[in-house]
């Protein structure tokens, strides 16, 4: 994702594999020429070849025990193995500081020639490793930047924010959602936004007051501004947090919870709503076989539902009755373009028009985001 710049994107299945000519062998099969045979495995050996030629190295802002945002990434990671078979390697818990060049430069050490670094901070150090060793494909996650070998992606997960949204908006009966948030980034901001939209879209009494953490992993922090929240009023949690902490106050409160990253359910069962969730492993794999097939070209990645990064986790059984068809109903028009969530008229804070009817923000807009829509709660500080 992640720090504190204003600025800053399938699936694969493998075939299975199957064995023949496990009884007798016939005169006729064992008269077979060899080259006949090598030519057969020919195509085999060289997908094997060019597997083992890339080795993969992944770089978490967190643990990945995290249940979040770390955690999604390793699931895309192992995905990534199971599917291509490649070699990959991890560092867990990297501040976004000029370590993560050491961190970079002792996997080059180890043979990756591939790597991914998977937090907003990483940006600018990620960029001068990049121009330092031009042989290395770099990924960054969440920011802009991008040179020859290096790619920006990132998912519109603000569809699933305003699908979620939905959920939480027809849930509440204070008409109060705190939103326990991260970082005042374009991306928290934007998710912030569109989670809003999407309640007040079934709900348009709905406020959501945000408190800032300004930590993606802290459990016992992130735990206790939910708390707070709910101390205020509130009747649902939200997060943009790393781990299950809102939702586990959610839980021993009684009250109702939306999560973030992956699919929160486990930690708060009888709180979760649902989760706005991330599904790496596809985009892992598609960027690791433009390596392997040497079809890479350095860009600025950001697709949404249609290409299945992103999406919301099965609504529990404590959502509310009508919810499904609602959001089943949103994401179709998402999806068919009929519904932008950002397409006017929207609305700050003090009431101004920031998008007139019949207009919609660009992505440039959004990457930029630094004002809240009209019925958040809380400053950009």
């Amino acid at each position: 994702m992640k720090k504190s710049l204003l600025k800053f994107s399938a699936l694969l299945m493998a075939g299975m594999l199957v064995l023949s000519g496990c009884g007798s062998t016939t005169k006729d099969e064992a008269a077979k020429p060899a080259e006949t045979n090598n030519t057969a495995e020919a195509p085999k050996a060289a997908e094997t070849d060019a597997a083992t030629a890339v080795k993969v190295g992944f770089i978490y802002v967190g643990p990945t025990g995290d249940g979040g945002w770390s955690y999604a990434h390793d699931q895309g990671r192992l995905y990534l193995e199971e599917q291509l078979g490649v070699e990959t390697i991890i560092k867990e818990s990297v501040p976004e500081s000029q370590e993560v060049e050491a961190v970079a430069a002792s996997m080059i050490d180890q043979g990756c020639n591939v790597i991914f670094a998977t937090s907003f901070g990483y940006m600018d150090y990620l960029e001068k490793m990049s121009k330092e060793y031009p042989d290395v494909k770099f990924f960054h996650c969440s920011g802009y930047k991008t040179t020859e070998n290096m790619t920006a992606y990132f998912g519109r997960v603000y569809q699933a924010r305003y699908l979620s949204g939905i959920v939480a908006g027809m849930k509440t009966e204070t008409n109060k959602i705190g939103y326990v948030a991260a970082f005042p980034i374009p991306e928290v901001i934007r998710g912030i936004n569109a989670f809003t939209l999407g309640a007040q879209s079934v709900n348009p009494d709905v406020k959501v007051q945000v408190t800032w953490t300004n930590t993606w992993y802290d459990p016992a922090k992130e735990k206790d501004a939910a708390i707070a929240l709910l101390d205020s009023g509130a009747d649902v949690i939200a997060q943009h947090q790393d781990t299950a902490g809102p939702q586990q106050a959610a839980e021993e409160r009684g009250v109702w919870a939306v999560g973030y990253n992956s699919d929160m359910s486990m930690f708060a069962p009888k709180a979760n709503l649902t989760s706005a969730v991330w599904n790496w492993g596809p985009y892992y794999v598609e960027a690791v076989q433009s390596v392997i097939d040497g079809t890479y070209q350095s860009e600025s990645y950001w697709h949404g539902l249609e290409a299945g990064i992103v999406d919301i986790s099965p609504l529990t059984e404590n959502a509310p009755a009508g919810a499904q068809e609602k959001v089943d109903a949103a994401k179709a028009a998402i999806l068919d373009g009929s519904l932008n969530p950002f397409a006017g008229p929207i609305k700050d804070q003090t009431g101004a028009v920031k998008v007139e009817e019949g207009n919609a923000m660009t992505d440039e807009e959004m990457l930029s985001f630094d004002w809240f829509v009209a019925g958040v709660e809380g400053e950009i500080k």
